[in-house]
């Protein structure tokens, strides 16, 4: 991997978790020529990721971490990819960098309502590292505006596109989930914590029983960001698993949130979408649909 140094921008140290998204990332930074380093996290990252890794930490080896950011001259730090397993902060009492730092370390992670994520980012600031997403390094992989795939939604489509969508507006003001289903013109499933996948499951298995009917393929999956979240370390995310659990749940197609959700692996999932008869659509929020009689949909903030 090239990794040359263009000298506009600083060193990116780009930490690793599981899933394809840390590759497809280091891939786009090396194409732009933005200089970065890679850190596996330890017992998450995959064998791809370990193979092109600088190094591989644990989580309890904080003092190694920025031992190495130091050494290295990182200055921008991104935080990519899935944790699966919790934390295993046992290794903290071999790193005496860590323990030189626990006071800052509980200061940092005790007390208030932010989530863990801030309180990880804040790890970083306090340390003088500027904490960056993939907005500010990566862009192209976010969604854009409009129908993304060649599947076109239908006037029935639209309107259960933005029933989820006003639907999300509404968990996304309780911080309870970022994705929702309307199907014929009712909401059907909301996200809660299990997650978008379980929530499609779900949908499955109430097609199945005949809780939710439509004729042929029906409804809307849409995912937005909540308001004030933190878009550097919880990107609202679809990929091709979010397409096959969307077919298996019968739905018409998939809508995002425009430069403010990921679409992982976009090339597969797109033409995984397109396969299956599925579309992928772009939205903002706060857009309202009206539609036209020749059936197109006319957006209107």
């Amino acid at each position: 991997m090239n990794r040359a140094d263009t000298g506009l921008e600083p060193r990116l140290a780009l930490i690793a978790g599981n899933g394809s998204l840390p590759c497809q990332i280091a891939e786009a930074l090396d194409s732009a020529g933005r200089e970065f380093r890679i850190i596996a996290i330890k017992g998450e990252a995959d064998e791809r990721t370990r193979a092109q890794a600088d190094t591989e930490l644990g989580w309890g080896e904080i003092g190694r971490l920025y031992k190495f950011l130091k050494k290295t001259g990182c200055r921008d730090v991104l935080l990519i990819g899935g944790v699966s397993k919790r934390p295993d902060f046992t290794s903290i009492l071999g790193d005496l960098g860590t323990l030189k730092r626990l006071p800052t370390i509980i200061r940092a992670l005790a007390g208030g309502d932010d989530s863990l994520l801030t309180k990880v980012i804040r790890l970083f600031e306090v340390e003088g590292y500027r904490v960056v997403g993939i907005k500010d390094v990566a862009p192209q992989l976010l969604a854009s505006s409009g129908v993304l795939g060649k599947i076109q939604p239908n006037q029935g489509d639209w309107r259960d596109a933005e029933l989820a969508l006003r639907a999300t507006e509404k968990l996304g003001e309780l911080d309870i989930g970022q994705a929702a289903i309307a199907v014929g013109g009712r909401v059907v499933a909301l996200e809660g914590a299990e997650g978008t996948d379980a929530m499609l499951q779900r949908c499955a298995e109430l097609k199945r029983i005949g809780r939710i009917r439509s004729k042929g393929r029906a409804g809307v999956l849409v995912k937005t960001a909540k308001p004030n979240q933190d878009l550097r370390v919880d990107l609202p995310t679809v990929g091709p698993m979010t397409i096959d659990l969307a077919a298996a749940a019968g739905l018409a197609g998939i809508a995002v949130e425009a430069s403010g959700a990921l679409i992982a692996e976009k090339e597969e999932t797109l033409k995984k979408a397109d396969n299956a008869g599925l579309f992928v659509i772009g939205i903002e929020h706060g857009t309202r649909f009206g539609v036209t009689s020749k059936g197109q949909a006319d957006e209107r903030s």
